[in-house]
């Protein structure tokens, strides 16, 4: 595969947004955004519907290990536990998610604090219209090519309640510059580590992964669904060896791909010494990915980075042009009349 396989295939260059991911983030992050001041915070979350669902899935991530209770909200409705002391974050990136309007029209309902992020739309007008705190942020071709746009604009934006170095941040836009080294278009031999993903998934993969990466391999079936237009499962490591692994003693075209973190919980350690041996003896051919060794937004926002590239190039590969979405917009058109 050449650049110009992928500017063939690829018709709106998608591959050209991610090749700046870096540095979007690091532009983004050095932005002056207006901070809203949030008092009392113990309960965020996080609602938001496909590329800017993942968003709410990074940030459950990287507050996991915080005293801060976290929840992400995919659908229409929050949970009854908001309270005054609750933040209500809303993305939408393209701003007329049905999903997350709703949540944000019922805001006048309910006690806890909203702020609000687009690219504009309803999600914009209505926010403006009724004092919600707002901030737009410009969409990099589609919601999920945004992901560095949003994640790091919103790691600045709400600082004030979210307890996240400084340092982490800035760490983690390092790394992205190192991993860009390596699987941006301008690499394309066989040191690629994105690319010899994409070449060796022929069949069903399924993805797994440990609690704290869950977002990770959620982004990673999304966007193979989106780009790659392919069928994907995801299974938490730990729990597949409760049932999931039993699926294997039958022949299948799924493919194993183990996301590991680089200092993984002992026992999670152990877990994959163990799958690993299962596989092998079964003769399963699997791949294995591993987090950078950094804190957690290292590890999320480098893994994102790599395995979004696997679905690009794995696109390519099968002659499949990443960005329309057709049967998405196909739900939006009977959603909408």
């Amino acid at each position: 595969m050449n650049l110009q396989d992928i500017e063939k295939i690829d018709s709106e260059n998608m591959f050209k947004v991610y090749d700046r991911w870096p540095d979007i983030a690091k532009e983004s992050y050095e932005q002056e955004f207006s901070k809203p001041e949030f008092n009392n915070i113990d309960n965020i979350i996080f609602a938001g519907m496909g590329g800017s669902g993942t968003i709410g899935d990074t940030f459950s991530s990287i507050l996991s290990k915080n005293d801060i209770h976290t929840s992400v909200v995919k659908g229409y409705l929050l949970p009854k536990t908001v309270d005054e002391n609750t933040l209500v974050v809303i993305t939408s990136v393209s701003g007329n998610t049905q999903e997350s309007l709703t949540i944000l029209k019922n805001s006048k309902n309910s006690q806890a604090k909203f702020i609000a992020f687009s690219s504009g739309g309803l999600i914009k007008q209505y926010a403006l219209k009724n004092g919600i705190n707002y901030q737009e942020i410009k969409m990099e071709h589609s919601p999920r090519a945004s992901f560095s746009k949003y994640i790091f604009s919103m790691l600045k934006t709400l600082e004030s309640v979210i307890p996240v170095k400084k340092s982490d941040v800035l760490d983690a836009i390092s790394k992205m510059k190192i991993m860009q080294e390596n699987i941006a278009s301008n690499n394309l031999n066989e040191n690629n580590t994105a690319l010899n993903l994409a070449k060796w998934i022929t069949g069903m993969p399924v993805i797994y992964y440990p609690w704290g990466l869950q977002s990770a391999a959620t982004r990673f079936k999304n966007s193979l669904q989106e780009n790659s237009k392919l069928h994907v499962a995801t299974e938490d490591i730990i729990e597949a060896c409760h049932n999931g692994i039993v699926s294997w003693e039958q022949n299948s075209n799924m493919q194993p791909i183990l996301i590991q973190g680089y200092d993984d919980y002992f026992k999670t350690k152990e877990r994959w010494k163990i799958i690993k041996e299962f596989f092998n003896s079964k003769q399963i051919e699997y791949k294995e990915i591993s987090s950078v060794n950094g804190n957690i937004v290292s590890k999320i926002t480098n893994l994102i980075y790599l395995l979004d590239y696997v679905s690009i190039y794995h696109s390519v590969i099968s002659g499949i042009d990443p960005s329309p979405v057709s049967a998405i917009n196909f739900i939006k058109e009977r959603l909408s009349k």
